[in-house]
């Protein structure tokens, strides 16, 4: 193709793309404060130095992961020392997470038809706003029970606005949602597939799952948890038996911080302008023992959800309860989980014994292992268990949208609450303790040559997936 070239010349413009591939790694991390983990930057610094034909497109469309606003609390603002009884409230809001909120009427979905109709309820009973956003709206029965439901009420001159992640969207197969536009709703998607794929922004996913109705009203309420709106998370279908999964439903002024949330994501996703968040409350309001959102993935400062786990994780004293249907933690996390067991804490993680995802139940080999050595417990469910849970002593019950692996933790937009009141964090600790009861233990063996390699290539490209 250009034949007046030598190799000499050919190793010089090979030269010249990797160092010009390793400055824009470089400039881009330091210009955008990626903070990256060690594991990751090295992996990408690898990928560059050896494909960076290849490594500096993908670099591009998927090297970003934060893309924070500036945190609504004022520098250098007073906060009180965190304490054995009271470490959860500080930690959060030293984190830019508002501080905690009154609830009532939290009610714990133990099936997914109880999930169902709650969620179809809340809809029917909206008398002025529905905001509803999910990462899977599922073209099936389930799916079209939720648009039904949505289009009825847009109908009756309710707002109804519909978020819908890109990526899921497309996974989903596309469902309809022109009903709910014809019918006077709203609907949007969180960046669509190769959208804006040079800000690095295809590879950052909305995955929380929410529905706020009525926000700013005595009435609001609020459902939420692990569920997507698909019939896999509900009562399944025919000839498929459901994934066991967790979710919630409250009222309560805490409903105000999630609909604040999806205003900045509803704004984020269309373009428009982003509704002022309210005052912080008074530092006084830290000592009230009610819950907290907590809002994960690039537009915040902080990795909030995996810096409350790693800190949790070194102030139990009793018990650590974790349920997720994916389990690829990063090291400092499972050093932290593993001193815990180590010092006594019982911690028991349960997991489906095969989830959707064959990856990732290869990737968690040398996790599960560590911990076994550590003296922790690993439980697994029979069928499909898609919740996620932790439950810490009798101090924290963690509920919400974020699997325990580094999309969830470092990648996604997630959502998180945090219930203190002793007795929720022991609704949800006997809805976990109900789900391992039908579970057997995990046994570590030690794995073949060719196993441990595979893990070994699975967590190093970890990084990209």
């Amino acid at each position: 193709m250009f034949p007046g070239l030598t190799l000499a010349h050919w190793l010089t413009l090979h030269g010249l793309v990797t160092v010009v591939a390793v400055l824009l790694y470089v400039i881009t991390s330091h210009v955008m404060r990626q903070r990256r983990q060690p594991a990751a930057a090295i992996a990408w610094m690898l990928f560059i130095l050896l494909l960076p034909y290849v490594a500096l497109p993908a670099f591009l469309t998927f090297g970003s992961r934060k893309l924070a606003r500036p945190r609504s609390s004022a520098p250098g603002r007073s906060l009180p020392t965190p304490t054995d009884d009271d470490w959860v409230a500080p930690t959060l809001v030293s984190l830019g997470q508002p501080a905690p909120m009154a609830y009532r009427e939290l009610h714990v979905h133990a099936d997914g038809r109880v999930a169902r109709d709650t969620f179809l309820a809340a809809i029917a009973e909206a008398r002025h706003s529905i905001d509803l956003c999910t990462f899977i709206l599922g073209r099936d029965a389930l799916g079209d029970a939720v648009i039904d439901a949505l289009c009825r009420r847009a109908r009756q001159g309710v707002r109804v606005r519909l978020l819908l992640d890109g990526m899921g969207n497309v996974m989903a197969g596309r469902p309809n949602v022109n009903r709910l536009t014809e019918a006077g709703g709203t609907s949007a998607l969180f960046v669509p597939p190769l959208h804006s794929p040079l800000k690095g922004r295809t590879n950052l996913r909305i995955h929380r799952k929410l529905l706020v109705c009525d926000a700013g009203s005595t009435s609001a309420r609020l459902w939420s948890g692990g569920r997507n709106l698909a019939a896999d998370y509900f009562e399944g279908r025919p000839g498929h038996a459901p994934w066991r999964d967790l979710s919630f439903d409250l009222r309560g002024p805490l409903v105000q911080q999630a609909a604040q949330m999806f205003e900045h994501d509803w704004a984020f996703a269309t373009g428009g302008p982003v509704t002022p968040e309210a005052p912080a409350p008074a530092q006084a309001m830290l000592s009230e023992k009610g819950a907290q959102l907590v809002a994960s993935g690039p537009d915040q400062v902080d990795d909030t959800v995996y810096s409350l786990l790693v800190m949790a994780a070194y102030r139990a004293q009793q018990r650590i309860a974790l349920v997720t249907p994916y389990f690829v933690p990063e090291p400092a996390l499972l050093i932290a989980l593993c001193l815990a067991a180590r010092r006594g804490v019982a911690v028991d993680l349960l997991l489906p014994a095969r989830s959707n995802h064959r990856l990732s139940d290869l990737a968690r080999g040398r996790a599960l292992r560590s911990l076994a050595q550590a003296g922790a417990r690993t439980w697994l469910a029979p069928g499909m268990l898609h919740a996620k849970l932790v439950v810490v002593d009798d101090s924290l019950a963690l509920a919400g949208s974020a699997n325990l692996d580094s999309r969830s933790l470092f990648l996604n937009y997630e959502v998180m609450l945090a219930f203190r009141q002793a007795g929720d964090v022991q609704r949800f600790a006997a809805w976990f303790d109900s789900e391992r009861a039908a579970a057997c233990a995990y046994v570590a063996d030690r794995p073949g040559l060719a196993r441990d390699v595979a893990e070994g290539m699975l967590l190093w490209v970890g990084f990209q997936l």
